[in-house]
């Protein structure tokens, strides 16, 4: 903001300078739009800036530019020391250059002191006057004094004629945001936005961003969302796409959510480990698991995502879910070996179970029980019970499982492999008593 402010206090500094002595008028065409609405209703007779006193600022103004700051605040000192004699146009002058002084060497307070002394001095012309406010706006701003700031622009907006600009209005917007004021600041960011769309102009993309904060300070979120659908069809940057998913999220509409993100996938625009990992969560939590898997796999094997337990343990999770075992196991088992508790061993054995391996869940059940800080320690006994019955191990496997008898989430279907399991152990010694006889 400094350089474009700068420019402006510039042009407001030489432009509309009527001198004595045949000297030809300077203007921008924003001071030159400006007069002419000004020419729409009585003029303003304000003073002559004499050659005398142009003469001591514009030395001043060489001074300042070849960097002499003390040189040129001391040759404004001179002008000051005549203040007296000193019409309202000249005294203006003389402020505007000391604020435009000290506001190129980041002195702002005193910058600020100047500048506002500026619109006190009457009458001076409603171009410079009008300049000087939206400047006074500005710097008030960026310095925090943000109520300051709203008073600067209400000034300007009674001395104008015509319509409001949409840079004041964003301007008074971002001030009252600033100031947690997020109703006001609404209303006025609309507007801007409004007003420019309806003269066939694109908003600006910071009008946006601070709209899309304003109503995520109101905690209105399906506003919040219609900000970035916006966003994503005006600019199409990877991070809008991003937002606009997690706000799909934040709404309930987790299908919106997984289609915004997909789409993003596809176009690039998932790099991150952390996107990425969500990805593969709304693949997993809506029923495609492969895809979750297949994405975590890549980008773990690419760096993007560390291989550490949370990730093992969600990539082993979603191989589970859609059913590739071969695929799980080892990731478990990494997963596993990092885990202080015995969770994850505890679902280890139940793959292995399944897969009829039934060595390793009698392992991986024997590792969970000797970690320990299970959620359902009857678990392990109950998988490990069951592996030594399909080993024919029967006497262990009743021992085992009535360990699992004894807690409340396995007891009734530990109960009920005890019984089929003795019934196959009484079955077994007879066929080897007959065999014997």
């Amino acid at each position: 903001m400094k350089q474009a402010l700068s420019k402006s206090l510039l042009s407001v500094a030489i432009a509309g300078l009527l001198l004595t002595g045949g000297t030809s008028l300077v203007a921008s065409s924003a001071v030159a739009q400006e007069e002419t609405k000004a020419s729409e209703r009585p003029t303003r007779r304000t003073p002559a800036l004499r050659s005398k006193v142009y003469d001591q600022l514009s030395r001043a103004q060489a001074e300042a530019d070849a960097g002499n700051l003390a040189e040129a605040i001391g040759i404004l000192d001179v002008v000051k020391d005549k203040s007296d004699s000193m019409n309202s146009y000249e005294l203006a002058m003389m402020y505007n250059f000391y604020g435009f002084i000290y506001y190129n060497e980041e002195q702002y307070d005193k910058a600020l002191e100047n500048f506002a002394q500026v619109v006190e001095q009457q009458p001076i012309p409603e171009s410079f006057e009008l300049s000087t406010l939206f400047s006074l706006a500005q710097l008030n701003l960026m310095q925090g004094n943000y109520a300051t700031s709203i008073e600067y622009l209400e000034r300007w907006e009674a001395l104008n004629t015509g319509k409001i600009p949409p840079k004041n209005l964003v301007i008074k917007a971002q001030a009252y945001y600033q100031n947690k004021q997020y109703e006001e600041a609404s209303e006025f960011i609309t507007q801007a936005i409004k007003g420019h769309e309806e003269d066939g102009m694109i908003p600006d993309e910071g009008w946006l961003i601070l709209q899309r904060a304003i109503y995520y300070e109101l905690k209105q979120p399906e506003k919040v969302k219609d900000v970035l659908v916006k966003m994503v069809k005006l600019f199409n940057e990877p991070k809008y796409w991003i937002q606009l998913a997690g706000m799909y999220g934040e709404l309930g509409e987790e299908k919106k959510q997984l289609a915004i993100m997909e789409a993003a996938y596809q176009q690039g625009y998932v790099t991150s480990g952390g996107d990425i990992f969500n990805l593969a969560q709304l693949y997993y939590y809506h029923k495609a698991p492969y895809k979750g898997a297949r994405l975590m796999e890549q980008a773990m094997n690419d760096g993007v995502l560390e291989k550490n337990l949370r990730n093992l343990k969600f990539l082993g999770q979603t191989w589970t879910l859609a059913k590739e075992n071969d695929k799980a196991v080892p990731v478990m088992a990494q997963a596993a070996e990092l885990s202080d508790d015995g969770e994850l061993d505890a679902q280890l054995a139940q793959i292995y179970l399944n897969m009829e391996n039934w060595d390793n869940a009698i392992k991986s059940a024997d590792s969970a029980l000797n970690k320990g800080e299970l959620r359902n320690p009857g678990i392990p006994y109950l998988i490990k019970g069951m592996a030594l019955y399909n080993k024919k191990q029967y006497a262990a496997a009743l021992d085992t499982l009535a360990e699992a008898e004894k807690f409340n989430s396995s007891k009734g279907m530990a109960q009920q492999w005890s019984k089929f399991v003795a019934s196959e152990k009484a079955s077994s010694e007879q066929l080897q008593a007959e065999l014997g006889s």
